[in-house]
């Protein structure tokens, strides 16, 4: 994984002496609320509901052991023992002091890691795949060029005040496991006749106005995918909306341009673009990618895995991916207990898998985009070591892809822009459908909840998709079906009138039931959904 230089490390560093400054000059009552807002978001520190929020930067989704064991330590020392992975593969610590936030992101920058950016109209944290450099299906591992981007886009003076937040997805695999399509830049690595290159997609996004973003160029050769961007980010510079933030995002941009228009004058930037040197020249794309070099895999390996522990057999069927090196294999952790908070994880159970990854993986981790963790690099002999330790956590749940591996944001009890709560039903989904043969009998079926419009939890990509709404001062909340945030991407539709909590518990039970009397041999969820349409689920939801 990549590694600062002493321009990374100085940059950090400067930036927390500049915030321990404006923070003191806030706490001294030098600055008012309204002068110190800017200044800490652009250091991720929100003001929620009860106290502030630290939103700290896993560039796509790649961290070390040594930085997980830092944000046990922040956990532990600093909030109430416990941090929230998030959509963005970022990490948010809930019970953030004020005082607090110029030592806390002193100590991040001594090992490499910081929240520049994870707040404010700028580009934020970039993801990508979580199975980016071990998965067998990518034409190339598409983190060098993350680590690129995040470096031009790092206090880019071009694109710190964007029209509105900005967030760009990079992966190589047509199996799409990070929602690429709904960013408001996707780039998606290809070969074209033997060179690598990108297909660029702009103008997705979700909130209260979800998108699908359109294809804007079928290639860039990779090493003009930097000058490609610059076009695209000037063009939505110069033209995104500043008097309406409801309409600020590009994907309104490029709804209300048209693709074809925005597609003319971005090549028409894109022309000036190349023009003026901006790509890096090949050595330092070089030394970029040399920090992704694959790590110091054995050889002569067998594949054979001991499943006489039944249940050590279902969490391999559940839990653990093939990987595109003999011998090893992909073990994807659970954050999704029954009746534990989606994407939430103890300082404990934090050093717990830096400790599994340093062992077992190169030391090295990943946090996906639906708020769990992978380990990537793990020998098959050593699959049944990891689960017995992480079984012992409470972290061998298997349940990926299933009913309750939900993706959830924290929602009304943290937020406060919520308008319901997200994580008591969660739970309260979680324990209904509690019992494993079930979810296994419904087969892959993915649900994000989001406790407002904002759609942090994804809920218009989720196959059943939860948004909770304000309905004159009472919890509401609205069933979406059909959604998709992977390659067959598509926004969930709303069935009808919303229920209380415990109604839309009832309703998504009916709606997997009339799932299990309409599938055909092989149907996921989703695929029923598409083949019968709505009116069937509607008509037992409501009957």
């Amino acid at each position: 994984m990549y590694q600062y230089d002493q321009y990374d490390q100085a940059m950090v560093d400067a930036r927390v002496a500049e915030f321990r400054d404006q923070t003191q000059r806030r706490l001294d009552g030098l600055l008012s609320e309204d002068q110190f807002k800017p200044l800490r978001l652009m250091n991720g520190l929100y003001l929620q509901l009860h106290a502030y929020m630290l939103r700290v930067a896993v560039p796509y989704g790649t961290l070390s052991g040594k930085q997980m064991h830092m944000l046990a330590h922040i956990a532990r020392k600093y909030d109430r023992d416990y941090g929230h992975f998030t959509t963005r593969q970022n990490i948010q610590f809930n019970w953030i002091k004020l005082s607090d936030a110029p030592d806390i992101l002193a100590e991040l920058a001594t090992v490499e890691m910081h929240a520049i950016q994870t707040s404010g109209n700028c580009i934020r944290n970039i993801s990508s795949d979580q199975y980016a450099g071990v998965s067998a299906d990518e034409v190339a591992d598409p983190r060098p060029l993350a680590e690129l981007l995040r470096q031009w886009s790092s206090f880019h003076p071009e694109f710190t005040y964007l029209p509105r937040k900005f967030k760009i997805c990079v992966i190589a695999s047509e199996d799409d496991r990070a929602a690429m399509r709904l960013h408001d830049i996707g780039i998606l690595l290809v070969e074209k006749d033997g060179e690598l290159g990108a297909r660029i997609f702009a103008g997705g996004g979700m909130g209260r106005t979800p998108m699908i973003s359109p294809e804007i160029r079928d290639f860039v050769p990779f090493n003009e995918v930097v000058s490609y961007l610059e076009a695209c980010l000037r063009v939505y510079n110069r033209h995104g909306r500043r008097d309406n933030k409801y309409k600020a995002r590009i994907k309104i941009l490029v709804h209300e341009m048209g693709a074809d228009e925005y597609r003319r004058q971005v090549e028409e930037e894109f022309a000036q673009m190349k023009t003026l040197g901006l790509d890096p020249p090949l050595a330092e794309l070089e030394r970029i990618a040399a920090h992704f070099a694959p790590p110091a895999y054995e050889t002569g390996l067998s594949d054979e895995i001991d499943l006489t522990d039944r249940d050590f057999a279902k969490w391999v069927e559940m839990q653990v991916a093939p990987h595109k090196v003999p011998g090893y294999a992909i073990v994807n952790i659970s954050l999704k207990p029954t009746g534990g908070i989606p994407g939430d994880a103890s300082s404990a159970q934090l050093d717990l898998m830096a400790d599994l990854a340093e062992q077992y993986s190169f030391d090295e981790l990943r946090v996906t985009h639906a708020q769990n963790i992978v380990l990537a690099h793990v020998k098959k002999a050593d699959l049944y070591a990891i689960w017995k330790a992480l079984d012992a956590a409470d972290l061998g749940t298997a349940n990926l892809d299933l009913i309750s591996d939900i993706i959830a944001c924290p929602g009304l009890d943290y937020c406060s822009l919520a308008n319901a709560r997200a994580i008591p039903l969660s739970q309260k989904i979680q324990q209904r459908f509690a019992d494993l043969d079930r979810q296994k009998e419904l087969g892959e079926l993915k649900l994000k909840i989001s406790g407002c419009i904002n759609a942090c939890g994804h809920h218009h990509a989720g196959n059943i998709g939860i948004l909770g709404v304000d309905r004159r001062g009472v919890e509401n909340y609205q069933l979406l079906l059909g959604g998709s945030g992977a390659e067959d991407v598509a926004l969930g539709q709303i069935t009808g009138p919303g229920f209380s909590e415990d109604g839309i518990v009832d309703a998504i039970e009916t709606a997997t039931n009339v799932y299990l009397a309409n599938r055909t041999e092989g149907e996921r969820f989703v695929d029923t959904y598409r083949r019968i349409g709505m009116a069937p689920f509607k008509e037992a939801i409501y009957a």
